[in-house]
């Protein structure tokens, strides 16, 4: 007899028992649900932001495609006729050395800050004309009026176009003077337009409309 107690018998083929593994949360060794959703929130922020830098630019226009910049009406075309320029723009500050008539005295005494000068011509079917601008800026609105109101009246001269001053030459000019007048003031702004036909022609109403549509040439004289 022994004290030795018998060892039980293992059987063909079985193991030992193992305790189940514990399971790690998000799966073997991945990311966990929590860090995948902040690395979604943290791209989509990023996206956002290079989306909104290549959608706006400093002055808020699109990068890659610049805006075009508007362009300003040409005073030569936008309006009822299309005109040529033949002489000027021309700018004086002595309006007294630049008129004939009264107009010599009265600007003697009240002298203007400058006159800008032009002369243009304008084809209306077989009708041609030559016409005169003359913008004079008086040193106030209130001197601009009485501008405005002496050279109206007839007789009392005006400033010299530029083919009665000599600066351009043109034959066979018609004489402005002769034609067809028109005034306007703005502000300080005196525009004074003559025009009148080449040759024989003859339509006081065109030649009224033109004189009158005219008057926009100012601008042309002040952007060049």
């Amino acid at each position: 007899m022994t004290n030795t107690a018998p060892l039980s018998t293992v059987g063909a083929g079985s193991r030992p028992e193992v305790p189940p593994a514990v399971a790690r949360s998000g799966g073997a060794g991945g990311p966990s649900p929590l860090v995948l959703a902040a690395g979604l929130v943290l791209v989509a922020v990023v996206a956002g932001l290079v989306w909104g830098l290549l959608r706006s630019g400093s002055g808020g226009g699109v990068v890659g495609t610049p805006q075009a910049a508007p362009t300003s009406a040409n005073p030569l075309t936008n309006g009822r006729f299309s005109y040529e320029t033949v002489a000027g723009p021309v700018e004086a500050t002595d309006c007294s050395a630049n008129s004939y008539g009264e107009m010599v005295g009265w600007f003697a005494e009240h002298p203007c800050e400058k006159v800008l000068r032009g002369l243009y011509t304008v084809q209306e079917g077989e009708a041609r004309a030559l016409v005169s601008v003359v913008l004079v800026v008086m040193p106030d609105a209130a001197l601009a009026q009485q501008l405005k109101a002496v050279t109206d009246t007839d007789g009392t001269g005006n400033v010299n176009d530029l083919v009665r001053d000599g600066t351009a030459n043109l034959p066979r000019a018609p004489v402005v003077a002769r034609g067809k007048y028109y005034s306007e003031v703005d502000d300080r702004e005196v525009t004074i337009v003559e025009a009148n036909f080449y040759g024989e022609h003859s339509d006081e109403q065109l030649l009224a409309d033109i004189s009158r549509d005219a008057a926009r040439l100012a601008e042309h004289l002040t952007s060049n």
